[in-house]
């Protein structure tokens, strides 16, 4: 028996990372996961890891279209969602007198533009007493020059999950905010390659890079995720879960 026998889960951004390793705890609990991404390869290499119970649907969430084109195919498969990660995410480094318009939207359009509509349009297929995950950063909690408009949109995301939780409660439906701190991913590495080699970010490589020594593993926040997803936690809503090693509490 697994804690998520039976239930229908979306991971959006699970090619990789904390996303995919998300995805792959779901499904080995039980539940049938719909991954999305924005690169097919990958994509398709991730579902090859969650394995039977995984189902990829390529698209980019900050393009309304294609999230269209992704409920449909949800409905049409499953017709209900019982669990809806959103996870997909990018972060640009570009410090004040620096920061490009291009980067700006591309920041603004996948990490907020496109968690609301996620959301939004996962609506009609969330069951009652659903749980509905969004995933922050402790960069909204931590000053790290470069990232001001990341973790501008990691901010509105903790305020997207109180709101939220609050309008869905008559359905039950249960609204956290999952935030981790400095992990181990592809996504992170490829943020600090773009760092000026003196300006990287304290939070990933100080010495120690958290209070508990190092920096986390996709697994440990899976295993959060988990938590907030399954029935121990059907009394928490509109709350903060954070995975960070204490960066942001100690």
């Amino acid at each position: 028996m697994g804690q998520l026998d039976n239930r229908t889960a979306l991971v959006t951004g699970a090619s990789s990372g904390i996303g995919l390793a998300i995805a792959r705890r779901f499904a080995a609990e039980g539940a049938s996961v719909h991954l999305t991404g924005r690169r097919k390869a990958e994509l398709d290499a991730a579902v090859a890891q969650v394995g039977p119970r995984g189902h990829a649907v390529q698209g980019d969430t900050s393009d309304l279209g294609d999230l269209d084109r992704l409920f449909t195919e949800i409905t049409h498969r499953s017709g209900r969602l019982d669990i809806l990660v959103a996870n997909a995410g990018v972060g640009d480094y570009g410090p004040l007198g620096a920061i490009t318009e291009e980067e700006f939207e591309r920041t603004v359009s996948i990490n907020f533009k496109g968690t609301v509509f996620t959301v939004q349009k996962a609506l009609p297929l969330l069951k009652d007493g659903a749980s509905v995950i969004l995933l922050s950063s402790s960069s909204a909690l931590r000053a790290t020059p470069g990232l001001s408009v990341y973790a501008a949109t990691k901010a509105a995301i903790r305020s997207l999950a109180r709101t939220w939780a609050a309008e869905l409660a008559d359905r039950g439906i249960r609204v956290n905010a999952l935030t981790p701190g400095p992990v181990e991913t592809p996504g992170l590495n490829g943020l600090l390659a773009a760092f000026p080699p003196g300006d990287r970010p304290t939070a990933a490589h100080p010495a120690p890079p958290t209070p508990l020594g190092r920096i986390g593993r996709p697994d440990e926040i899976a295993s959060a995720a988990l938590y907030l997803a399954g029935d121990n936690s059907t009394f928490t809503t509109g709350a903060e879960l954070f995975v960070d090693g204490g960066a942001t509490q100690l």
